[in-house]
């Protein structure tokens, strides 16, 4: 085997249920959502674990995610799975930087609830986000800078997966303009705001507040952050690109292929869904995603890690 890169999925995976196994078989990961729950002020065991809508509201989805997916990771780290690297995508960054050993469960769950609320307030009405399927990255960001209006990438997910993002009105517009010029298709998301977009500039100045209070020590291990692609060695460094990567877009194509690149051949999905598996495929055929979702999963992946 050669390197392992433990990677975290952002906002879209939840659902109400998740994390429960764990939260019930293992102390570990029952602490993490205890935790969570003390750091944020929220009912993360009950958003989690009890039918409810919140659960798909940005403000507690976040909280409720990186709780679970840092549950899950603590679970690998009592049976001493270890990685070489980490990456989260978007909303996963936080969980990656906790399981890169550079802030605490309680700075990330803190931060992520704050994050929330304040991506949440800042949506103005207008806002979109919109998939476009089958056109090159380059062309997708020249039509965003051509068309009127406010309108940018916001995730490189994967070759032939583009996200858009801004104003309503704008983004509808590329999307006409990227279905001309090759695109698919262009496919609205059902999100609650115009994320990883300038709309969201706001969101990050009320973080960078909050982000000074944490404190960040130098990775154990590095991660590669969502806004440059590159690895994160220093604590120092965090901060500035935390906020950057609320409005900046998420350069998952060029994190998985530095890691690939630089020896990782197994990448373990840790939380909710397979949505960064696929992204995976797209990007290589050549390395293996091991999930980590329902506690069913766990023994499985940990004798294949081991």
């Amino acid at each position: 085997m050669g390197k392992i890169a433990f990677i975290f999925p952002g906002q879209g995976a939840q659902y109400v249920g998740m994390g429960k196994g764990f939260y019930d078989n293992e102390a570990e990961a029952k602490e993490v959502y205890e935790t969570a729950s003390k750091a944020s002020g929220v009912d993360v065991e009950k958003i989690c674990f009890e039918e409810n809508t919140d659960i798909n509201e940005t403000q507690y989805t976040q909280i409720a995610m990186v709780a679970t997916e840092l549950a899950i990771f603590k679970c690998l780290e009592k049976n001493g799975i270890k990685a070489d690297y980490t990456a989260g995508h978007s909303l996963g960054e936080y969980a990656a930087i906790a399981a890169a050993g550079a802030m605490s469960v309680e700075d990330a769950c803190r931060l992520v609830r704050k994050r929330g609320v304040f991506m949440q307030e800042a949506v103005p009405t207008g806002g979109a986000m919109s998939a476009v399927l089958g056109l090159d990255e380059e062309k997708i960001a020249a039509v965003c800078d051509e068309t009127e209006g406010i309108v940018s990438v916001a995730n490189y997910n994967c070759p032939g997966q583009i996200v858009i993002t801004g104003e309503e009105a704008a983004v509808k517009a590329a999307g006409e303009a990227l279905t001309a010029a090759g695109a698919k298709r262009v496919v609205a998301l059902n999100v609650s705001g115009p994320f990883h977009s300038a709309m969201m500039v706001p969101a990050g100045e009320k973080l960078a507040a909050e982000l000074e209070k944490a404190d960040f020590s130098d990775p154990e291990i590095p991660y590669v952050a969502n806004y440059t692609a590159e690895y994160v060695t220093k604590g120092s460094d965090i901060a500035g690109l935390l906020e950057k990567q609320i409005s900046g877009s998420v350069q998952w194509i060029k994190t998985i292929e530095k890691l690939i690149a630089d020896g990782v051949d197994t990448f373990v999905e840790i939380g909710p869904g397979r949505t960064l598996a696929g992204f995976n495929k797209r990007i290589s055929r050549e390395v293996r995603t091991i999930n980590i979702d329902k506690y069913e999963d766990f023994a499985a992946a940990v004798e294949a890690l081991k």
